[in-house]
């Protein structure tokens, strides 16, 4: 019989569900893998993914919400990342898990 024991509290787990929504879009995974490589701007990223800056910009702040890439801001212009590097991990391990 399973134990609970070593079960997250509740909310714990409300949290983790809400962070695997967050990867269940593929505009957003797109950003993600584009921000592999380092830092980019909106413009950089939309060009990279043939997409409108207003939709890359609102899907960055949903990533950003959710603590999966982080800002830095140099003069007018902002450049987004990874917030680390469990971010990638976390993909990576999907992936590989939809390959097998």
């Amino acid at each position: 019989m399973a134990t609970q024991d070593n079960m997250p509290e509740l909310e714990v787990l409300f949290e983790l569900a809400d962070l695997f929504k967050v990867f269940g879009d593929s505009t957003r995974l797109r950003i993600l893998y584009t921000l592999f490589d380092g830092e980019h701007s909106v413009g950089e990223i939309s060009a990279t993914l043939n997409m409108e800056q207003s939709t890359i910009s609102h899907q960055l702040r949903v990533l950003r919400t959710n603590k999966l890439v982080k800002v830095r801001r140099e003069g007018k212009q902002i450049y987004y990342s990874l917030d680390d590097d469990h971010v990638k991990k976390v993909i990576e391990m999907g992936l590989d898990h939809v390959l097998e």
